[in-house]
């Protein structure tokens, strides 16, 4: 008779979950859950930690939001924002408004962190081209270098620090492009949010990533495809939004990559990370995720987290 040997704990590793798990990508649409369900629902699944959502999704009120999140037990390790700074200084105004919202409500929230998105080369819902899918070099400047105005400002304004989250369909999705975006940005101002099912869904190796680049990644976000419905919709080139809605991003750990060396890999790093699961669900029927949730926030027990 053998017995399995518990998984060592990954002490470093602070794991949460956040809206989009209960498929809310907007700050209100009928096809999401109310507010105040995820909240109930996040909490009952055993998480500590959330993350705010599109901004307007949870209150914006901080006094609301505090009360609401401790009745529940819960804190928010960050917010998150959309930024097109290829652009370059014609949207920085614009930027800067509509980080300052979600960065204030963050900081009033206790958070350390504001994920930072880049836009989306084509639509998520209709797959109309909106911009070539890849950059000029004065646009990776403006990239890089906005970047770092925009991680310092942060910092300096709400004492925050920005992780940029590689995505699906914008210019920050594949190894060579993560690389270059890394390679042309200043560590001491910029970190990564690695994403793992969008770095996979792009051709990426976290746990690669993570070994060679481990003083960048800021912040993680736990999330698998599934290869079938990936290579399909590689194949078919179909938009990120459709894909998802394919079912492209699946439970864990039933997909790739697989979590637990990811996990084992950021924990080597020695420095204290969240890592907040992400299933791409939109949209989703309102009583699918609860039971997801429950049942991955035991499979990340079982890895140690």
């Amino acid at each position: 008779m053998t017995s399995l040997s518990p998984q060592p704990s990954l002490s470093r590793i602070r794991v949460g979950s956040a809206p989009d798990s209960w498929g809310v990508w907007f700050p209100d649409d009928p096809q999401q859950v109310p507010w105040q369900r995820f909240l109930d629902e996040v909490a009952l699944s055993g998480y500590e930690w959330i993350e705010l959502g599109p901004y307007g999704y949870l209150p914006t009120d901080p006094a609301v939001l505090t009360e609401e999140t401790a009745r529940r037990g819960l804190k928010v390790s960050a917010g998150t924002v959309f930024t097109g700074l290829h652009h370059g200084e014609a949207v920085w105004e614009k930027t800067w408004a509509h980080v300052a919202d979600n960065a204030a409500l963050a900081q009033a929230m206790g958070a350390r962190h504001l994920v930072v998105i880049p836009s989306f080369w084509r639509d998520d819902k209709t797959g109309e081209v909106l911009e070539p899918d890849t950059l000029t070099p004065e646009q990776w400047r403006n990239l890089t270098s906005l970047t770092e105005r925009l991680g310092k400002q942060v910092r300096e304004r709400y004492g925050l620090e920005i992780v940029v989250h590689p995505h699906a369909d914008t210019h920050i999705d594949s190894e060579e492009n993560v690389v270059r975006f890394l390679d042309g940005t200043d560590s001491g101002l910029v970190s990564l949010c690695l994403d793992t099912g969008h770095y996979a869904y792009c051709g990426g190796d976290s746990v690669k990533l993570i070994e060679t680049y481990g003083e960048r990644i800021g912040y993680l976000h736990l999330k698998q495809v599934d290869p079938e419905i990936l290579a399909e919709v590689r194949a078919q080139e179909v938009p990120f939004g459709p894909a998802v809605a394919r079912g492209v991003m699946c439970e864990p750990p039933s997909g790739v990559p697989a979590l637990g060396p990811v996990l084992e890999a950021a924990q080597k790093l020695d420095v204290d990370l969240f890592a907040i699961v992400e299933q791409d669900m939109y949209p989703c029927a309102p009583d699918t995720p609860l039971p997801i949730a429950q049942r991955t926030r035991a499979f990340l027990r079982s890895c140690g987290a």
